[in-house]
């Protein structure tokens, strides 16, 4: 029968004492860490981030499950993880160190389905609670030494997804160490693997059991190299040997122990033996592995002494990890950084080009300049102001009186010219960034289907909106600069919309501010505004105005493209998170910790 555990119910671990002031601050550090690694994002399609997303979630469980716990318990039982291939008889040899079946064994795979952890009863308040494996339930199962068929033997009901952890205890167990039957490394069942993968990293040591048959199997072998580099203890149980080539496997298992930097591993051989009715191997062919636990669980130091090797490892594999995932985060934030620039320099060239059209007096062509002259008189006009510009101030009042729509025809002229040009380098802007980030897989994956590449849905409105707008703070600027003038009369005579045209077309042919002004595309357009608007405000107001002017439309431009870039820009608002460069002050942290440790 079994029983859930409630492990906010259950026995509080007294034996604990309250950490030291040195292990609580090694505590500290690996929270930190844990902290680091938690808040740290790696959605962008780069080629370190698949393997840094899968150490992120490594590192994690290695921390929550074993490390932490550890380091918090340092006195607790030795947690025996007992792992290995499928048919390697596991269970059989769980049942065997017990004493009577417990676990389930048998031809069906896969066979070990739910976690079951035998340990001495006076051992369970280490257990019952989350210290370890937090992310499994409890429940408490019975065992009795009444004879059961192996085949029928467990202590735990199936599960198709496990999620909780079986305890079981019973006086056969040694004090001080907890036997912990994992699923298969190579099962079938994909959950089966990854349940045996987190046991394993939550072990103080290992009993990796294989066969005669299987010990050079590829996925066993994967599995005890990373023991290696963690420096964990580790029990080799050569299973199913045959009397007569013993010698030979022992010798040739012990030689490939050795070249992988695990010849301290302890070697246990079980000789291939008849199973009892009970599917119960003979006890002295399990005697010697029960002799070594029993021992090492009587021995305080010595079962410290393991625990320390094994944490000190799996610290400094920590740490190696989280130096990969600081590479990952450093790649992520390098590929957000070229994407944002390649984002800000076509919009920033397309800005320089539109403030180009604006200067240079290629937006007075066609309609601008036909409306222009229509505003200022025929091409007598002209001929008239060159001969005899010092006449200007007294017939040009007399010759804007009374004439304010031609004047709106220039600005509505201007207002359609500067549009087409922001429209034309807006979409420019958006083909060039949506075809760079395409060809980036960082890039390519935050865009998805969508394209991105014209302007947004009512930009041409907006682009309309904005130029409305700086038409008006420029006429506002005229009214202001005409007020308390002795000239006041005069700019009102010539009209607040006929001087903002004649501004408007000053600011469109300037390349080098009034001082330096070209007559341009246009011929003499831009000297009869400068001239006009001289006569009114003077040489030095002008100047001041045209530059503002300039100003002013420069900062509707730049925000009308800022409002377009956010459409790229906002797919990585969320991307990435964590700094590389406080994952390795984490990592050196954890390096000098299990140093020191």
């Amino acid at each position: 029968m079994t029983e859930h555990v409630d492990p906010s119910a259950s026995r509080a671990s007294p034996a604990v004492p309250r950490l030291p002031q040195g292990a609580a601050a090694a505590v500290d550090t690996l929270e930190a860490a844990r902290a680091g690694l938690a808040a740290t994002t790696l959605p962008l399609a780069v080629p370190e981030a698949q393997e840094g997303r899968q150490w992120i979630r490594e590192c994690l469980a290695q921390l929550d499950d074993y490390i932490i716990p550890r380091y918090r318990s340092l006195d607790a039982p030795l947690l025996a993880v007992v792992g290995g291939s499928t048919g390697a008889g596991k269970s059989t040899l769980v049942n065997a160190l017990v004493g009577f079946p417990v676990t389930r064994a048998g031809a069906i795979r896969p066979t070990t389905r739910q976690p079951i952890l035998l340990h001495h009863p006076k051992d369970a308040e280490w257990f019952e609670g989350q210290r370890i494996l937090p992310g499994l339930q409890r429940i408490r199962g019975t065992v009795s030494a009444v004879p059961v068929p192996a085949n029928q033997a467990g202590v735990a009901p199936d599960a198709q997804v496990v999620t909780s952890l079986v305890l079981a205890g019973h006086d056969t167990v040694p004090q001080g160490i907890a036997l912990l039957d994992a699923p298969d490394v190579d099962s079938i069942s994909d959950e089966n693997r990854r349940l045996a993968a987190q046991l394993l990293a939550a072990a103080d040591l290992w009993i990796f059991v294989t066969t005669a048959n299987r010990y050079a199997d590829a996925v066993p072998w994967r599995l005890l190299l990373d023991a290696a580099s963690r420096d964990i203890t580790v029990a080799v149980v050569l299973d199913r040997v045959p009397p007569a080539a013993e010698e030979e496997v022992r010798a040739d298992l012990e030689a490939m122990l050795d070249r992988q930097g695990l010849g301290e591993a302890n070697l246990f051989v079980v000789p291939e033996s008849a199973l009892d009715g009970l599917g119960m191997l003979p006890d002295e062919a399990v005697d010697p592995l029960r002799r070594w636990l029993g021992a090492l669980a009587a021995n305080a130091s010595g079962r410290a002494e393991v625990a320390r090797r094994t944490l000190n490892g799996a610290i400094r594999a920590v740490s190696l990890r989280l130096e990969g995932v600081a590479a990952a985060a450093a790649a992520q934030e390098a590929a957000a950084r070229d994407l944002e620039s390649s984002c800000a320099e076509e919009y920033g060239q397309a800005l320089a080009r539109i403030l180009d059209a604006t200067k240079d007096g290629s937006l007075l062509r066609g309609e601008v300049l036909a409306r222009w002259q229509d505003f200022v008189g025929t091409g007598e006009f002209f001929r008239t102001l060159e001969q005899n510009i010092g006449r200007m101030r007294d017939r040009m009042g007399a010759f804007f009186r009374g004439e304010p729509a031609p004047a709106v025809k220039v600005e509505t002229a201007i207002e359609t010219g500067l549009q087409a040009v922001i429209l034309d380098e807006a979409a420019n802007a958006a083909e060039n960034v949506d075809r760079r980030w395409r060809s980036d897989p960082a890039g390519r994956q935050l865009l998805g289907p969508d394209d991105l590449s014209g302007t947004s849905e009512g930009f041409d409105a907006k682009a309309a909106a904005a130029i409305r707008t700086w038409q008006e703070g420029l006429m506002e600027m005229i009214r202001t600069q005409g007020q308390g003038k002795r000239t006041q009369a005069r700019w009102l005579s010539f009209g607040v919309n006929g001087l903002g045209a004649a501004l408007m077309v000053v600011v469109f042919s300037m390349t080098a501010g009034l001082s330096g002004l070209e007559i341009g595309i246009a011929g003499g357009t831009a000297v009869v505004g400068q001239k006009l608007l001289e006569a009114v405000f003077g040489e030095d107001a002008v100047r001041r105005l045209a530059q503002q002017a300039r100003q002013d439309l420069h900062t509707q431009c730049q925000r009308l493209l800022d409002e377009e870039r956010k459409r790229f820009l906002s797919r990585l608002e969320a991307t990435p998170a964590g700094s590389g460069k406080d994952l390795l002050l984490h990592a050196k942290a954890l390096r000098r910790l299990a140093g020191a440790a």
